[in-house]
């Protein structure tokens, strides 16, 4: 254990508060041996919630006895400066991009706030909740053969490698339609892939996982089953790795990756040049 004092951080956003939280995630991972408590506050958009921000990260410094750490996206003037009245290490993400961009376009940026407000009018925010949708009727093999033909990308796997998730991620994030399918034991003893999948073999990814980490996810759903056992877990790896070599399907191993480590490959070994949202 670290004996590095506690640092309470904050992601401060007049809007959702993705931004700060996701750079400062991935600027935060970069001390492993630190120890943060994280606070994330959004919808600061006016004097009131910025004073109350200003009082909250003052009241953290009491309690830990070391400056916080504020990450921000604040823009108005006017709000940002009452957040600076506290004592913290202050990050203004905007701040410092905001500038050099106005340089080199050679024009003022609007520093209005929430100019996120507007996206669900946008076709990219349509298309991303039509993918949401897609990936939701579509979950655990529930496709019909014409439906698949709409999918970006479908993956397969075991019960419980990370299907789900990754296809609900692909979608909020991307707007991937993402369909998946689950190989089972009757796949195996078919010694073929389920369904019409394929007649869609390009559009197939594969997610595998180590059997000892599918088996304590499975003994979280199904304590002392036959489908958590280790033993099983391991017949099930085994087999769906030799089916997806044997189909020539593209796959990855998640067990030490996270869900947008996996997106990011499979964005980039499907060749799908999707924007982030």
């Amino acid at each position: 254990m670290s004996n590095l004092p506690n640092r309470t951080v904050f992601f401060i956003s007049d809007g959702t508060g993705i931004t700060a939280e996701t750079l400062g995630h991935s600027l935060l991972a970069q001390f492993p041996d630190a120890r943060f408590r994280q606070v994330r506050i959004p919808f600061v958009d006016d004097l009131d919630k910025a004073i109350d921000c200003a009082n909250k990260i003052r009241e953290a410094f009491i309690a830990d006895g070391t400056r916080p750490i504020v990450f921000s996206t604040l823009v108005n003037p006017e709000t940002v400066s009452a957040l600076h009245k506290a004592d913290a290490l202050f990050l203004d993400l905007f701040d410092r991009f905001i500038g050099p961009l106005e340089s080199e376009l050679g024009q003022r940026s609007t520093h209005a706030v929430g100019r996120f407000h507007g996206i669900a009018d946008s076709n990219d925010y349509k298309n991303r909740i039509e993918a949401i949708n897609f990936a939701m009727a579509h979950d655990d093999g529930i496709s019909s053969d014409g439906e698949l033909a709409e999918a970006d990308v479908i993956l397969v796997g075991v019960s419980r490698s990370g299907k789900t998730p990754t296809s609900l991620y692909l979608a909020m994030q991307f707007g991937v339609k993402a369909a998946n399918y689950p190989l089972i034991p009757e796949d195996f003893e078919r010694n073929k892939l389920p369904g019409e999948l394929h007649r869609y073999r390009t559009k197939l990814f594969g997610l595998t996982i180590a059997p000892e980490r599918l088996s304590q996810i499975r003994q979280e759903r199904r304590p002392n089953s036959r489908y958590a056992s280790h033993e099983n877990c391991t017949y099930e790896i085994d087999a769906a790795q030799k089916l997806m070599r044997r189909e020539n399907i593209r796959w990855l191993d998640s067990t030490t990756k996270s869900i947008e480590e996996i997106s990011a490959t499979i964005l980039q070994t499907v060749s799908l040049n999707k924007p982030a949202y």
